[in-house]
């Protein structure tokens, strides 16, 4: 991953490949952001226009590159835009300086080192800037010629490494706020963009067993408890959800619980995900068209395995429990069939009406198993619905939970770190849909409002008096668009940084 470090030098005398800097958009035109002063001064202070002759215009997104001045030891002045410039003494919005780093640190792939003036106000727009750049750096390449020959002949996509190096001017390396700003940064991306490579890989090189394998190995190097259920396991224990939706593939299921624990936490979370390793839909199988990027289906996993190893690497005082539900969703003999009825861990039947609505099933087991070690509160992470796509597009995912108040903390906490996020209701109307003749329930219920109904199903197999929330993932968490900002083609890690993000919070007692 792209080097990150902190330095007081002065962009002019800074051996590097280029440097980056920041423009904004006024009601008078193009303006240099804050950071880049001693680059506008090299250009007389006309940068702004000769970067508005070039076409800038400072809107989110954009690029403009130019010859850096005379004694400057980088060759090529690299302009990002911000959007518009805040109003006076506001400062940079977050998210604008994330996207802007992640924008600039694609641009610069294929060079070893890149110098970042944009502005750093205080430690944590240096920790925002290094999560930008770190996110919007990373290229998935293992499956890729160059990738497989080393590091040195990695290439991205377009034939190019990585940038090797970034240099964040106007930081302070002494200073213990802007070095704790860039470690929690590096450690948030190594382990979100540890996640999209998970979503990723080929679902031929991760089934079950595999992710679990890679669960283990984290957990060992990370000092952090981990136990895996099979086959066998989840048979003796009665986990029926998981064990009928792998019944179809050759691949078994697992059930994986990694335990991070802290001296001093007084608090306990459970973050459960939906891991299936690849979802053709099983008996009720998909249209053609819909299968492609169905590897992307343990994407709720991925996640709360990258935010428990998180937060192991930065020590947070809370105890965090992950659980990830993996199962392979496939047609065969022995697939489950609409119309069969699973007993759950919890005790309860489900009539399985389609086999292509799984996801409810494993995390159902989990929800339930999470419950018995009675948690301060319980998160899922899933691509559960394409009806939350409808609703909420491809970008945002959906916030549901049975607490009205913990659901606005978790949607403030996805926003604050840029995670769009919304909160959905669960109406209690949509409940009678899945009502059985058969079972306790079922797993299906009314079309419309698909999204709420699954959330309804879930709310099920929660223990009596938790505290509980539901992330619908299935819009963001792959991108089958162009890349933007600091977000690639493909798994994006999306819920990674709002897991974390609560687990700080709640450490901090500040959550909500």
């Amino acid at each position: 991953m792209t080097a990150l470090t902190l330095s007081t030098a002065a962009a002019p005398g800074l051996r590097a490949d280029a440097i980056v800097i920041g423009v904004a958009k006024n009601a008078k035109g193009l303006v240099v952001a804050p950071g880049a002063e001693a680059v506008d001064k090299a250009y007389d202070g006309r940068l702004a226009g000769v970067l508005e002759t070039l076409g800038a215009g400072g809107a989110e997104g954009e690029v403009t590159k130019l010859p850096a001045p005379s004694g400057f030891k980088a060759p090529v002045v690299v302009a990002v835009g911000l959007g518009s410039e805040p109003e006076k003494d506001a400062g940079f919005d977050a998210e604008a300086l994330r996207r802007a780093a992640g924008v600039a640190a694609r641009a610069l792939a294929g060079a070893k080192k890149a110098a970042f003036a944009l502005p750093l106000a205080e430690a944590a727009d240096a920790g925002v800037v290094g999560e930008g750049v770190l996110l919007g750096a990373y290229s998935f390449d293992a499956y890729k010629e160059s990738g497989r020959q080393g590091q040195d002949a990695a290439k991205a996509k377009n034939g190019k490494a990585p940038l090797a190096e970034a240099a964040l001017l106007g930081g302070k390396p002494r200073d213990k706020a802007y070095k704790a700003a860039i470690e929690r940064a590096v450690a948030v991306s190594e382990e979100l963009n540890r996640a999209r490579d998970l979503v990723n890989t080929p679902p031929n090189e991760l089934d079950p067993e595999a992710f679990a394998a890679v669960a283990q190995a984290a957990a060992k190097e990370h000092g952090i408890k981990v136990q895996v259920l099979d086959e066998k396991a989840l048979t003796k224990g009665g986990y029926g959800g998981i064990l009928g939706v792998g019944a179809g593939s050759a691949a078994g299921p697992r059930l994986v619980k990694l335990s991070y624990t802290s001296s001093k936490a007084t608090k306990s979370l459970a973050f459960v995900g939906k891991g299936i390793t690849y979802d053709s839909g099983g008996i009720s199988l998909k249209p053609a068209g819909h299968n492609e990027t169905m590897k992307c289906d343990m994407a709720g996993a991925a996640a709360v395995f990258a935010a428990v190893v998180a937060a192991a690497r930065l020590g947070l005082e809370v105890n965090v429990t992950g659980w990830l539900a993996l199962a392979e969703n496939m047609p065969s003999g022995s697939a489950t069939r609409p119309g069969d009825v699973l007993r759950m861990y919890s005790g309860k039947t489900v009539e399985v009406l389609n086999t292509d609505a799984e996801g409810r099933l494993v995390l159902a087991d989990a929800l339930w198993a999470a419950s018995q070690e009675k948690p301060d509160a319980i998160i899922d992470v899933a691509t559960l619905t394409g009806a939350m796509m409808l609703a909420l597009g491809s970008r945002t995912y959906g916030v549901m939970a049975n607490d009205d108040a913990f659901r606005a903390a978790v949607h403030e906490a996805a926003e604050e770190v840029g995670e769009p996020a919304w909160p959905m209701p669960l109406p209690e109307h949509l409940r009678k849909g899945m009502d059985s003749a058969t079972a306790d329930i079922a797993n299906m219920g009314e079309r419309m409002g698909g999204g709420l109904v699954a959330g309804l199903f879930l709310r099920e197999f929660v223990g009596e008096g938790i505290t509980w929330a539901h992330l619908d993932i299935a819009g963001p968490a792959f991108n089958e668009g162009g890349p933007f900002g600091y977000t690639p083609k493909g798994g994006t890690g999306t819920a990674v940084r709002t897991l974390v993000r609560v687990a700080e919070l709640t450490a901090a007692g500040d959550l909500g």
